[in-house]
């Protein structure tokens, strides 16, 4: 079965300014974010990529523009399924002030129980991303072979739900897992199980400084969305 790439697009105007996206349209990387996009065909220069798959959303259209534009023969495929979690009416909202929500400690501790006002569930947000791969795995498989590799441009929260999927982690353990703004996870599949053979991986080391605190961090909680990333 297929190596699946997943990459979460470059960090944000959103990511700088605290603020959840969610799908909130005109949400465009920031200069850093479009380095990091830039460096991206450099970073997967190695690989024969058989096909690339985006949420539908500006900023990861952004972080694959690069890639396309230096592979123009690589097919680009939109999928909803990937897109970023419906927070509803928590969309456009600072991260601060969400942090003193009732429903942020949900968030954190028990995800799978968590659902949005006005938008969907954490575990409906799963689900469908966990469907999409299933199912491009075995249209990969199909039109390109076993060996096939493939790339996936998506969100902090949906990557984390993937990886815990390939982990076999319950959805309850997934803000565990860190995924910074165009980092790079790969999955290996197999007919038994999947192997994550690189998690977050921005080739950079900066970020495991000690930083300061950043907006909206409540002393070790997650970010809902995907944090900002090194400074």
């Amino acid at each position: 079965m297929p190596m699946l790439i997943l990459v979460r697009h470059g960090r944000s105007t959103a990511n700088t300014a605290g603020v959840l996206a969610g799908w909130t349209p005109g949400v465009a990387l920031d200069e850093r974010g479009a380095a990091q996009a830039a460096a991206l065909p450099g970073r997967l220069a190695g690989l024969p990529l058989a096909a690339a798959v985006t949420s539908p959303l500006q900023r990861c259209r952004e972080t694959l523009a690069p890639l396309l534009a230096a592979r123009p023969e690589l097919a680009l495929h939109p999928d909803d399924r990937i897109g970023e979690c419906h927070y509803g009416d928590w969309s456009g909202r600072k991260l601060a002030e969400l942090a003193d929500e009732p429903l942020m400690n949900i968030v954190q501790q028990h995800p799978s129980a968590a659902a949005f006002p006005g938008g969907e569930s954490m575990r409906a947000m799963h689900a469908r991303a966990v469907e999409a791969v299933r199912d491009w795995n075995d249209r990969i498989e199909r039109e390109h072979g076993a060996d096939a590799v493939y790339l996936m441009c998506s969100h902090g929260d949906v990557i984390k739900a993937l990886v815990a999927d390939a982990l076999g982690l319950h959805l309850d353990l997934f803000q565990r897992i860190s995924v910074e703004p165009c980092s790079v996870t790969a999955i290996r599949y197999t007919p038994t199980r999947p192997f994550v053979v690189r998690l977050g991986d921005t080739g950079d080391f900066a970020g495991l400084a000690p930083r300061e605190e950043t907006t909206g961090d409540r002393g070790g909680d997650a970010a809902v969305g995907g944090d900002a990333g090194a400074p």
